[in-house]
């Protein structure tokens, strides 16, 4: 067995010594060899404790899996009801579902079901290493965006008109118009083109044939970063399965994202492709077969780190957050396979951007640009705000909290050029976004966590997850304030 094998089998050779001895001679005895049933019999009692001793954990474990099945469960069954003043207005399209409670949404079930589901996540956290590999998807709809997505598409396929220079407000009489939010009726698309391209075959399927296909495909990316975290975690010797816990279960995940079919599943996805293919090169300065800079011949490491730059990219041509990202691997991996792939990508994007919306697709800065100027009521700076007695963020806050966001992203260029590692480097750096932003989501807060849960740097991982721990809290404090 070769040494990678051994290592993820640990204590392999423990077991070996309990069927084995050496003896005076040198000589291997084997007793179990010459009387096999004889040996069986001695073990059996011995296995049969052992399966005493976990038999509390497991069924531990299988209650709180329970809760987060049921929690979602309930969720979705009086979600499916409507006229919920959680949920958006919403096609007909969950029908069949609508009479398994009759009851709909309210604040109470939904925001206690919130709390059961996250107190069942934390207390299954630490028997994540003996649970089956499993992912729980709750089709919630709690968020507008995917009436935007279907919007924009809708703006360019059936009407002609360019995402990036008009609104869902110019396709009013469209089917579409009334599921769009508020806030978002007047704002053209502040996603990338690579998404917007990719959205406009849904346009063609009718308005709840394209919910259903955005759902479709949200479940699918959310597939592939839970494969790309488990692929990941094995490469670098974690344990696969809490990984996999932490990043599939997670409240956030399945409750906002998966619910709201969000296009970040597409953009972490690629990022955590990105991931995938740095891991296990060579370290800086080898080649093997690339040469100095993994240039010479085009070597197998230098095709995988254009890959990975080429992947990040693709990503920031989803949303542009990821690009956040690149700058992390270059000074990591020092070799230019990465620039030139992520070059390449970009030239090739902006090319396609450019052909199917001119040069306002081309635009990524300004959604960015625009989105930051928006103060949600959930985001940590507008939280801080009134603790301090203030109204609300101001302009001068905006300038303070870029000002900070800058200086955490210096430092963690610096302790990359030191040596350390771009993964965990580049996790902090999105979740500093999440912390500074004015606008915050529930979704956003996902965005480091396959990151955290791959990376050597446990404490990023329960950073990240204290930061989601307290928008969880501050999400179901209602529950906890006395009616007036």
């Amino acid at each position: 067995m070769s040494a990678e094998g051994s290592a993820r089998l640990p204590g392999l050779r423990a077991r070996t010594k309990v069927f084995g001895a050496v003896g005076a001679s040198g000589e291997v005895a084997t007793p179990e060899a010459s009387t096999p049933r004889r040996a069986l019999l001695d073990r059996w009692p011995q296995r049969e404790a052992g399966a005493t001793e976990n038999r509390v954990p497991f069924v531990l474990a299988g209650l709180l899996a329970l809760v987060l099945v049921l929690s979602t469960a309930w969720i979705v069954f009086d979600a499916a009801v409507g006229a919920s003043p959680l949920l958006p207005y919403s096609p007909y399209f969950t029908g069949w579902l609508r009479h398994v409670t009759g009851q709909r949404l309210s604040y109470t079930v939904f925001l206690g079901n919130l709390l059961a589901f996250s107190a069942a996540y934390a207390a299954l956290l630490p028997l994540a290493r003996r649970l089956p590999t499993r992912a729980i998807i709750g089709p919630v709809l709690l968020s507008t965006d995917i009436f935007s997505y279907i919007a924009y598409a809708r703006l360019g396929v059936l009407h002609g008109l360019s995402p990036y220079g008009y609104a869902p407000w110019d396709i009013r009489y469209d089917a579409i118009y009334e599921f769009v939010g508020t806030d978002w009726i007047h704002a053209a698309t502040a996603y990338g083109p690579l998404f917007t391209l990719f959205s406009y075959p849904f346009a063609v399927l009718g308005v709840v044939g394209a919910v259903w296909g955005m759902k479709v495909v949200a479940v699918a990316a959310c597939a592939c970063v839970l494969w790309l975290t488990w692929r990941c975690a094995a490469m670098r010797g974690l344990d696969q399965r809490f990984a996999l816990f932490v990043v599939g279960a997670n409240p956030l995940l399945v409750i906002y994202t998966m619910g709201g079919a969000h296009n970040d599943f597409l953009m972490i996805a690629l990022m955590m492709a990105a991931v995938l293919l740095t891991i296990g090169m060579p370290p800086e300065g080898e080649d093997r077969g690339g040469g100095a800079l993994g240039l010479r011949g085009w070597g197998p490491a230098a095709r995988r780190e254009a890959w990975a730059g080429a992947a990040l990219v693709a990503g920031t041509l989803v949303k542009a957050t990821v690009a956040t990202m690149l700058p992390f691997m270059i000074l990591s991996r020092r070799r230019l396979p990465a620039i030139v792939g992520a070059v390449i990508a970009l030239l090739v994007g902006l090319l396609v951007a450019y052909l199917a919306f001119g040069i306002q697709g081309m635009n990524i800065v300004a959604a960015l640009n625009r989105d930051s100027a928006f103060v949600s009521s959930d985001s940590f700076a507008a939280q801080l705000a009134h603790l301090l007695g203030k109204p609300g963020v101001y302009p001068a806050d905006h300038e303070i909290l870029m000002g900070a966001l800058v200086v955490i992203g210096v430092y963690l260029l610096w302790r990359t050029w030191r040596g350390y590692d771009w993964v965990a480097a580049s996790g902090w750096a999105l979740l500093a976004i999440t912390v500074t932003s004015t606008w915050l989501l529930p979704w956003y807060l996902v965005w480091p966590l396959p990151l955290a849960a791959v990376s050597r740097d446990r404490r990023l991982l329960w950073a990240t997850l204290a930061v989601q721990a307290l928008f969880i809290i501050h999400q179901i404090s209602p529950l906890f304030t006395p009616e007036t």
